[in-house]
């Protein structure tokens, strides 16, 4: 059975009734690959006035990878970088040894009645990449290769798959599709990669016979294929890559494989020594309750 572990997630509301389903890290788990944060939000509607714009904030050691469905985001950051995200794209933000970001209602639809769909990941970086320059790249929706095979849509989103290969830069073995099936589609996932996980959106979903509810990430058995049969129509999340060789320490918005250097960041953040983002001066404060090295 390919199926080795089952995550459930949890609710979390990050402001202003903005709730998501965070999957990653969970006690049982912190990664799966280099992924070790993965947030499910939406399908959420936002009404003129809301309050759900993500503000400037920090990062280091990792990369924020954001994907959307339905609805539209702004990115902005100290790099001086301003896209908006849409549906299919990739962005791939890499906060190396610092970068500072909000994520906002684009101008446009502020007055607008609209729905926000997606999910955000956080990649860890090499150890050997983690003080990297930070950096931001948008990967179009039209430059993701996309496979139909039989009752399969396949967008390869991050890494290789299917003989596809997609043109998003990585530091390390990263895998990362968006599956959809036809109802009653059998469709089959070889082991692409050392770890694999796969998220169900939406639809009714069996793998290897096993039934598999909506919003849970399941991780599957190494070396092995996995087959899935699609009750009705289905959307399914496949995540991946090399395992960590080292644990990350994570707090608040800080990854590193040491300690010392996300107390570092918390004091650098403190001090506002992290960058700005142009023509926002709203901020983010840290947590009240600090990081403990010990």
């Amino acid at each position: 059975m390919p199926v080795t572990q089952t995550l459930t997630g949890h609710d979390k509301d990050l402001g202003g009734g903005f709730q998501v389903r965070r999957l990653l890290p969970d006690a049982r788990r912190q990664s799966v690959g280099p992924f070790l944060f993965f947030d499910h939000f939406g399908p959420v509607t936002l009404q003129p006035g809301s309050t759900h714009d993500v503000r400037p904030h920090p990062h280091i050691g990792l990369a924020t990878v954001t994907y959307l469905f339905d609805g539209a985001i702004m990115h902005r950051d100290s790099l001086g970088f301003a896209q908006r995200i849409e549906p299919g794209a990739i962005n791939w933000m890499t906060a190396g040894r610092g970068i500072v970001h909000s994520e906002r209602a684009p101008d446009d639809l502020k007055n607008q009645t609209y729905v926000n769909h997606g999910i955000q990941l956080w990649a860890a970086l090499p150890r050997a990449h983690e003080e990297v320059a930070p950096d931001f790249v948008h990967t179009p929706a039209a430059d993701i290769p996309v496979l139909q095979m039989r009752d399969a849509t396949v967008r390869v989103l991050v890494g290789d798959a299917y003989g596809q290969s997609s043109p998003v830069r990585t530091f390390s073995k990263t895998l990362y599709l968006d599956i959809q099936l036809a109802a009653g589609a059998v469709f089959e996932l070889p082991p692409l990669a050392e770890e694999l996980a796969l998220y169900v959106v939406d639809g009714e979903l069996m793998v290897d016979g096993e039934p598999v509810a909506v919003h849970t990430l399941v991780l599957l058995e190494p070396g092995l294929t996995a087959t899935m049969e699609a009750g009705d129509a289905s959307r399914l999340m496949v995540i991946g890559g090399d395992t960590l060789p080292e644990r990350r320490f994570m707090w608040w918005n800080f990854v590193s494989s040491r300690k010392e250097r996300i107390v570092q960041a918390a004091q650098d953040w403190e001090q506002q020594a992290m960058g700005r983002v142009a023509g926002d001066d709203e901020l983010i404060a840290l947590p009240e309750r600090r990081f403990s090295p010990d």
